[in-house]
């Protein structure tokens, strides 16, 4: 590495992002998934929770009062607006003061709101301290993503984004298998086993704010704020970390350099320029896939339980055994398909799993207006739509959080997020409890054919306008808004929007 002048404002020339891009899989790559990938399961906790413990809390003897749809629809928009605030809020940060300050505070934040959800006792405590619990959830978003993108390699980055945004369905099978124990009125008292519920995941969130101490600051991140030496010692530890674990064996060669402008920071008005001028039909790619999925996703899995006891007169004891095998299919479509994303390509991937979802749930549909299923084979379907719903919705995050610069990518995250998931996710649960409270089987159907609509929309945006992304550096697909225009092996960067026919 060489350096112009002694301060930030600088121009330094850089071989750090090669270097990380080239190492092989290790031990250490496993530590970042699982200090940072984790916390989704958190996340899939805490909704899949709610879903099924919404019949017993509007329950007598629940100690809240409260009714089955304020839970699924205003507590749950409630909980969609806070992420998409906090997004916004955390996101912005995460880009001025780095990504591992904000994963550390937005955890925390997360772990002190779903405490004292534990300990609700009247209706409006318990919508405040959701809207709180998604406030720090939001900024996770921002944090992890941005974090887990600059370090991973690009050959990998693909499977292990959609494996780690994946994993929130983990946390759905245990929440699902959690409310099943915690409704159980002859092991805990009514208003007591929801409230362990809560109390269970700001212990975990806990056990992974101290394992996140040992996840380093990204070297990216801090090659643009002037702190190369800093990041010159992380990737150098890496380095030799890596190294070890192959007997000693030498790593190869970085092949290409990058010259950047050091600087603290990027106005909103940069960043707005760059996302809406720049790479304009990014930003329609991000919006379609964040709208379509944010619907599906947040309407069904706060409302799925509510579907069960409704319409099959499933006891809300029992709805988490169903969910249970819909939160397993979903986490298998990441896991399974990840690795296609990074070889067949982001183009066909991404639009052929929202197509696929999208057609499939127009089948279940048609299959539930006709009266011919029951509550296992409703299950069923489910199960085969979000198995490619849940690979669409993961990579729906790994796209934004790759196709814009360095400089803007949490917020670029951030506002994706917020603006897709308050489209999809805060209209979605009130529509969706609105269509299937009244018990009538039409209006459940259109809701579906409303979810499934958008998702094939948005996978017909991405068969136009996904970006080729796999197995490329970040700095080649978006080139840093800090880059010299020149520099000896600089990294030359795609150009915005499919001017090169390389890129897009």
């Amino acid at each position: 590495m060489t350096t112009a002048q002694p301060e930030t404002g600088r121009t330094i020339t850089t071989s750090i992002p090669a270097r990380l891009d080239r190492l092989p899989w290790s031990r250490w790559h496993w530590t970042i998934v699982i200090g940072l990938g984790t916390v989704w399961i958190l996340d899939g906790l805490e909704v899949t929770v709610v879903g099924n413990i919404a019949g017993r809390l509007s329950e007598p003897g629940s100690g809240l009062p409260i009714s089955s749809g304020q839970v699924t629809g205003i507590a749950a928009a409630l909980y969609v607006a806070g992420a998409c605030s906090g997004a916004l809020f955390w996101g912005r940060l995460t880009d001025i003061w780095g990504r591992k300050k904000l994963f550390m505070i937005t955890l925390a934040v997360y772990l002190g709101a779903t405490a004292l959800t534990a300990i609700a006792f009247d209706t409006w405590w318990f919508f405040l301290f959701r809207f709180l619990t998604g406030f720090g959830i939001g900024g996770e978003y921002a944090a992890i993503n941005s974090a887990i993108d600059e370090l991973i390699p690009a050959q990998y980055r693909g499977r292990v984004d959609l494996m780690i945004n994946g994993s929130f369905w983990l946390g759905a099978v245990g929440g699902s298998l959690l409310s099943i124990l915690a409704l159980n009125t002859s092991i805990f008292p009514a208003n007591v086993g929801w409230r362990l519920t809560f109390a269970l995941g700001a212990v975990l969130a806990l056990v992974i704010l101290l394992v996140r101490r040992h996840v380093p600051e990204s070297p990216r991140w801090l090659l643009i704020h002037g702190r190369d030496d800093e990041a010159e010692r992380i990737v150098g530890d890496i380095e030799r970390r890596v190294e070890a674990e192959r007997d000693g064996r030498p790593l190869s060669r970085a092949e290409g350099e990058l010259t950047i402008h050091q600087r603290k920071s990027v106005t909103f008005a940069e960043i707005a320029r760059t996302v809406f001028a720049k790479y304009r039909r990014r930003s329609v790619l991000g919006f379609s896939l964040f709208i379509g999925q944010a619907f599906l996703y947040n309407a069904i899995t706060f409302g799925f339980g509510a579907i069960l006891t409704t319409f099959f007169d499933v006891p809300t004891g029992n709805t988490g055994y169903y969910f249970a095998v819909i939160a397993v299919g979903n986490f298998l479509g990441p896991l399974l398909l990840g690795k296609l994303f990074d070889t067949v390509g982001r183009r066909v991937m991404i639009s052929g799993t929202y197509l696929l979802s999208g057609l499939l749930l127009f089948g279940t549909a048609w299959l539930f207006d006709r009266g011919s299923l029951s509550a296992t084979t409703m299950t069923a379907c489910w199960c085969a739509v979000l198995f490619f719903a849940s690979a669409g919705a993961s990579s729906a995050y790994l796209t934004v959080s790759e196709v814009f610069p360095m400089e803007t990518r949490a917020m670029s995250i951030a506002f994706f997020y917020a603006l897709g998931t308050a489209a999809g996710g805060i209209s979605g649960p009130l529509l969706f409890a609105d269509l299937t409270g009244t018990g009538k089987v039409g209006d459940t159907v259109l809701a579906f054919q409303i979810g499934a609509g958008l998702m094939c929309a948005a996978g017909l945006v991405a068969a136009f306008l996904a970006v080729k992304a796999e197995r490329r550096s970040l700095e080649d697909i978006a080139r840093p808004l800090t880059a010299a225009a020149s520099g000896p092996k600089a990294t030359t960067g795609a150009d915005p929007d499919g001017s090169n026919p390389a890129t897009t």
